[in-house]
């Protein structure tokens, strides 16, 4: 019989998700969709991997719960793959903190674990989490895997990993664990398919999206990456503020006598993108608004990834490869442009035409650095992470 795996790839208002075939070598898509609970009526919609519809369906108010979407989804793979055996489910992890450095079988002991670092991650792991209690009640005999996003920045080390603080609290874990590691394992590899021999060579990945973050790359390693004990440092984000002066939140809390839940709620909810424009958190909104302050908050977050791609290639003693991916590094030809423009002086340069075509090199030939855009695909590395668990929980 041929095998599957359902990959949930939780976001904080929906859940991206794709059943992969996994009876051959490389997990093949079979379908692909999104549960999206940010409408007046959630929804569930499923595509082809070619993009054709193939299923949709809404919930009224009172029949709107998660459950309710998952079940939904449970169902039409029963009716459209019924000759598939689910093998497993596996699930996208924000954090999986100092212990897990590649994927894992959520076992009680395990979600217990992954539950206690709900502080490091407050916006992400509620949401990554809850699928799984939702999917045992249904499913209670059905193999759930965590991937993680952490697990790809677990090598870094000192002084890249540390904070400036006392060593008895790096030795509590209170350390630079950095994101987007599905999506940066994704796109290394991608890179050394489409140019291996760049795979040695001192490369930056920019996920830019409404998370942003980079990560410096060597011989397919993280050595370096711009967020640290929780998804809120580095650059700046749709509603994150990337990184600030601890400065300001003692100012908060001290002088204008924030609560530290409201300041937790400033600093992941209304700042980044948003909290500059006081407009959109959404960056073709921004792109297309004649509003100083949408061209201010633009601005910021150019300079901010320029600086930082700057503080990237130090760590790596110099640049060769730049690449753009996530949703505003994959469609926003104006950012990618306009960073480039930043980094003139570290040999950088971005061909106009190509450029305008999202070519996937968009860097001319000869110049000193490698500039390309690669889409990342964040579910299809669950689904190879899968694999790779089920073939440890059978031997």
């Amino acid at each position: 019989m041929t095998t599957s795996v359902l990959v949930l790839n939780s976001g904080s208002s929906s859940v991206k998700f794709g059943l992969f075939d996994i009876s051959a070598d490389a997990p093949a898509l079979l379908c692909k969709g999104l549960l999206d609970e940010h409408e007046a009526k959630p929804r569930l919609v499923v595509t082809s991997p070619a993009g054709d519809d193939l299923f949709e369906t809404r919930r009224t108010a009172s029949g709107s719960d998660s459950g309710h979407l998952f079940a939904d989804v449970l169902g039409f793979i029963e009716d459209r793959f019924g000759d598939h055996l689910l093998r497993a489910v596996g699930h996208r992890i924000v954090h999986g903190g100092p212990d897990y450095s590649g994927p894992a079988e959520l076992t009680d002991d395990v979600y217990a674990k992954l539950a206690a670092l709900t502080p490091l991650a407050p916006l992400h792991q509620p949401r990554c989490l809850a699928p799984v209690h939702i999917i045992r009640a249904m499913k209670p005999d059905l193999t759930q895997i965590a991937c993680f996003d952490t697990a790809f920045h677990h090598g870094m080390t000192p002084p890249a990993s540390r904070f400036a603080i006392p060593r008895r609290y790096d030795e509590r874990g209170i350390r630079r664990y950095g994101f987007h590691g599905l999506s940066f394992e994704y796109v290394a590899g991608r890179l050394a398919q489409i140019a291996p021999e760049l795979v040695a060579k001192r490369t930056v990945i920019a996920h830019l999206g409404n998370g942003a973050s980079l990560c410096a790359l060597r011989d397919g390693r993280s050595i370096d990456t711009t967020m640290g004990l929780t998804p809120l440092d580095g650059l700046v984000m749709g509603t994150r503020c990337g990184t600030i002066d601890p400065g300001v939140l003692l100012y908060l809390q001290q002088h204008e006598n924030m609560p530290v839940e409201d300041v937790q709620h400033l600093l992941y909810h209304e700042s980044g993108l948003l909290g500059v424009s006081g407009l959109s958190a959404d960056m073709r909104t921004l792109l297309a608004s004649g509003s100083v302050a949408a061209h201010e908050a633009v601005e910021l977050f150019v300079l901010r990834a320029a600086q930082q791609i700057a503080m990237m290639a130090t760590t790596l003693g110099g640049l060769d490869c730049l690449v753009f991916t996530g949703g505003i590094g994959e469609h926003a030809k104006e950012i990618r442009s306009a960073i480039g423009e930043r980094l003139g002086w570290l040999g950088v340069r971005i061909d106009a035409a190509a450029n305008d075509a999202a070519h996937e090199r968009v860097s001319g030939d000869g110049d000193t650095v490698d500039v390309f855009v690669i889409p990342t695909n964040e579910e299809l590395m669950i689904a190879r992470h899968c694999v790779t668990a089920l073939r440890t929980v059978k031997s």
